[in-house]
């Protein structure tokens, strides 16, 4: 049989609004199946190859044994059914003891905390809330992938400002001529990934500046909060000017080392979480209902706890930061979160996508090539770079510096 229909088959019509979209935003391939993001790819070559996974974002270790405690308890005290909407008191109250007691931030926990399916909801909620077709959406690149997609989704255009190697720190004029009048929302992840980079007061204080001359909402993506390795985390809501026109998104999973349970928030103004809510309640509904008194447990945790958990990550950081010099890469070193950054260009890589692909039979170790985060039209900007994480255990990470060893004498 030939390629052609046959004739008493119906010949497939054009595709439909949802398929052109997704298509739009890189979520379907040639050939109209869902295509996998990178993360997936590289753990799937990962398993495949017996390589050590340095690609994807999660932790090999637990979290606090009080927060597990606090899951299992809830299971067995029957917490097993649909929480309310807009999240269960005892975790939105929480929320707001913590913004208060670390931030100095306070927030109507009936009113202006939310809860939802990770932060990658609340971010696909307040996104779809608020920026209608044609709205512009300015974010710092390299991007986490989904913000791309979302944006599509909504039927925003996405303007970028770029962040270089090693640095990672945009030009304020670049940002400047990025937001104008048709900017609706400016998205801001600090501490970012995948780079690591915590943006300074300076320029902090620009965003806030843009916003309000050109009446932009801020959404923030601040999951790596507690996860910075000197100083502290700044929330943008906390300087002045900003509170009235932000939502502040961040999650228990990296704090607590439970990504598999998908527990995030957003905070900000009732009227602006309300409308958040209003899409929210149409994507998940609820979720993780025992879950939620544990990462109320977790955010309750000493001060002490959260200082012992970054210090332990910094560590991490440095094993295998230095593995990665000893190797022949240069590193930019990230003052927070769950990745570093190396530059393969010593190494003789100019294709970072194939080197990843390549990196399991080189030194059975997986990264992520930072294309993966940037347009098509800027590749040409990180071809070199690779993303890899360090939330893992130090044997795994001091064993991926002895694999990576091998590149050195290729």
């Amino acid at each position: 049989m030939t390629d052609a229909a046959a004739p008493d088959e119906p010949r497939p019509g054009p595709r439909a609004p949802w398929q052109r979209t997704a298509a739009g935003a890189g979520l379907l391939a040639g050939d109209g199946t869902v295509r996998a993001t990178i993360f997936a790819e590289m753990s799937a070559l990962a398993t495949r190859t017996g390589a050590l996974n340095l690609g994807q974002g999660f932790p090999d270790e637990d979290g606090p044994p009080e927060v597990l405690e606090a899951a299992r308890q809830a299971i067995a005290d029957g917490v097993n059914q649909y929480p309310p909407g807009p999240g269960m008191p005892v975790l939105r109250e929480a929320i707001a003891r913590h913004q208060s007691r670390w931030y100095g931030f306070e927030a109507d926990a009936a009113t202006e905390v939310l809860v939802t399916a990770g932060a990658t909801e609340a971010l696909a909620a307040a996104i779809l809330a608020f920026v209608e077709p044609g709205d512009e959406v300015v974010a710092f690149e390299p991007t986490y992938d989904a913000y791309g997609a979302l944006v599509a989704r909504a039927g925003g255009v996405l303007r970028t400002v770029p962040l270089a190697f090693p640095d990672w720190r945009p030009d304020l004029d670049v940002l400047g001529a990025a937001v104008s009048d048709r900017t609706r929302i400016i998205l801001v992840n600090t501490p970012h990934n995948p780079t690591g980079a915590v943006f300074d007061r300076e320029v902090l204080d620009r965003i806030v500046e843009l916003a309000g001359r050109h009446d932009a909402l801020i959404v923030t993506d601040e999951v790596y909060e507690h996860l910075v390795f000197d100083g502290r985390h700044v929330p943008i809501a906390t300087l002045p000017g900003a509170r009235e026109r932000t939502i502040t998104i961040s999650s228990g999973g990296k704090t607590f080392a439970t990504t598999g349970w998908k527990v995030g928030w957003a905070v900000g103004p009732a009227e602006l979480i309300t409308a958040v809510l209003a899409v929210k309640q149409y994507l998940t509904y609820v979720n993780g209902a025992p879950f939620q008194p544990a990462i109320a447990t977790g955010l309750d945790l000493p001060d002490a706890r959260f200082a012992d958990a970054a210090a332990a990550l910094r560590a991490k950081r440095d094993v295998l930061a230095a593995g990665l010099r000893t190797a022949g890469f240069d590193v930019a070193l990230p003052a927070a979160g769950y990745f570093v950054v190396a530059d393969a260009s010593p190494l003789g890589v100019t294709d970072a996508d194939a080197f990843c692909r390549r990196l399991p039979e080189l030194a059975g170790v997986v990264g992520v090539p930072l294309t993966a985060f940037v347009r098509p039209e800027r590749r040409g900007t990180v071809s070199s770079l690779v993303r890899f994480a360090f939330c893992k255990r130090l044997e795994v990470l001091e064993g991926a510096s002895g694999r990576l060893a091998r590149l050195g004498g290729r």
